[in-house]
């Protein structure tokens, strides 16, 4: 039996864990995995929905070529990917036997947020307060900031961003999907964006996937649609706020041991903070560890690229609305979102070992906007 090829090619950049969706070969025998198998090498992709494979390269040189044979694989037990399960209020997601972070999502104070993020090593790249209001080490302010978290200052007039009197609230309505992989895990979560009364203003769906990553790399893509469900919502011009923020553990602050860089090669927050740009990382070393948090903006999104509400004190978000502040009052930032109308952001979350430099974090962020070409070649 012949089985159906797909040509994978690097193009102009070297690639490494570099996520990977495409079309399946017509007349591919269902099946739980495949093996893409090229002159002895072999990696695994599995169904990703709407008849498509993902997969993930572990390394790939610039220029490189592939012509790979695609197998179905023999059924095995799930001891190793991606797997999810909630327990306790939150959803545990896993690589393996390991935390890469919870989505903690019941009895919380004001929204649901990300706690803990692990870089490779299981070293926390977030900050345990006020979780933990007692963590030694960690720095008290700011007790919304909590770990990573989607959220806005001014929403209506709400404040969906603080946990002062009278703060808005997005309670987690619903799981819409959750799945494993050898490859990849993910979910799809409903809430509802509300006042302090609790009537509605919005809809959010956030769809999170989680990528199997190497010894030194773990990848998190979000997709947040924020639907406009109980009529027009006016996002307010302001910087406190961010669509995707990042608290980061005390010991990357940058008065500390933190550097925060920017695509355009922006240091700290007095090159960094209030810019435009495609993708911000903040690195340091954490129990001596050196390790980093990045975040990438996508084409797709609002606003691309958005602006960075930074901080050397450990606060990174990305936020399209707040331009006053951001440019001196030239630009204006705030939106109005028509019943019925969505606005979409995504952004994948790069946890690495190392610097910036060490992730080549430029890299990366070319294998999320401009990633390998794939082509079915149909039946070899």
């Amino acid at each position: 039996m012949t089985m159906p090829t797909v040509t994978i090619e690097a193009g102009r950049h070297d690639r490494r864990w570099c996520p990977l969706q495409f079309q399946a070969p017509d007349g591919l025998p269902a099946a739980e995995f495949y093996h893409l198998d090229s002159d002895g090498e072999s990696i695994i992709a599995e169904p990703a929905g709407g008849a498509s494979l993902r997969t993930i390269l572990p390394a790939m040189r610039a220029g490189e070529k592939r012509t790979c044979r695609v197998a179905p694989a023999e059924p095995a037990e799930r001891s190793t990917g991606v797997i999810l399960f909630c327990e306790h209020g939150a959803l545990n997601i896993l690589l393996g036997d390991e935390v890469v972070t919870r989505y903690v999502y019941a009895d919380v104070p004001a929204r649901p947020y990300f706690y803990p993020l692990f870089a490779p090593g299981q070293t926390p790249v977030t900050r345990a307060y006020p979780m933990y209001p007692d963590a030694r080490g960690e720095t008290r302010d700011h007790p919304h900031h909590r770990s990573l978290w989607i959220a806005h200052g001014e929403v209506n007039g709400i404040d969906n961003w603080s946990e002062q009197p009278g703060h808005g609230f997005t309670r987690h309505e619903a799981f819409e999907q959750i799945d494993i992989g050898f490859v990849a895990g993910s979910f799809t979560a409903r809430s509802l964006w509300t006042t302090p009364a609790g009537d509605p203003i919005l809809t959010e769906r956030l769809a999170v996937t989680a990528w199997v990553g190497g010894e030194d790399l773990r990848l998190l893509d979000f997709d947040i649609r924020l639907e406009a469900t109980h009529g027009d919502v006016l996002f307010g011009d302001t910087k406190e706020g961010g669509i995707l923020s990042v608290r980061v553990a005390s010991e990357l602050d940058v008065p500390r041991t933190g550097r925060i860089t920017n695509v355009f090669g922006g240091i700290d927050e007095s090159e960094c903070w209030g810019r435009a740009a495609h993708w911000c990382d903040y690195s340091g070393a954490v129990g001596g560890s050196p390790v980093g948090i990045a975040v990438m903006d996508h084409p797709h999104s609002f606003r691309y690229p958005t602006h960075w509400h930074v901080r050397n004190y450990g606060l990174m978000t990305a936020n399209p609305f707040g331009y006053t502040a951001y440019t001196g009052g030239i630009k204006e930032g705030s939106y109005t979102l028509r019943i019925c109308e969505s606005l979409r952001f995504r952004y994948r979350v790069a946890v690495h070992r190392g610097s910036c430099a060490d992730a080549d974090i430029g890299g990366r962020y070319l294998d999320f906007v401009a990633p390998p070409r794939v082509t079915v070649d149909g039946h070899s």
